[in-house]
């Protein structure tokens, strides 16, 4: 089985911007499923490109944690 998804508190000590993968963690779904969902445009925050790569803000993942009720807290 994969990794644990990461809590709130972990997620708010993250960098400013995280790659998909990385967001897919705070998100409780896979990688593949994250990728899936960003082609779709339906991952649940932005993805930017940034220098060729996809990557989410921090930011805009613990405000979604925090609507969700922080779901992996």
């Amino acid at each position: 089985m994969g990794e644990q998804p990461a809590t709130l508190d972990e997620v708010r000590t993250w960098p400013a911007l995280v790659s998909i993968a990385q967001a897919a963690r705070a998100l409780g779904v896979s990688t593949p499923t994250a990728y899936r969902l960003h082609r779709r445009d339906d991952f649940p925050v932005p993805v930017l490109r940034v220098a060729g790569r996809r990557r989410v803000r921090t930011a805009d993942l613990v405000r979604y944690l925090e609507a969700d009720g922080g779901a992996s807290e």
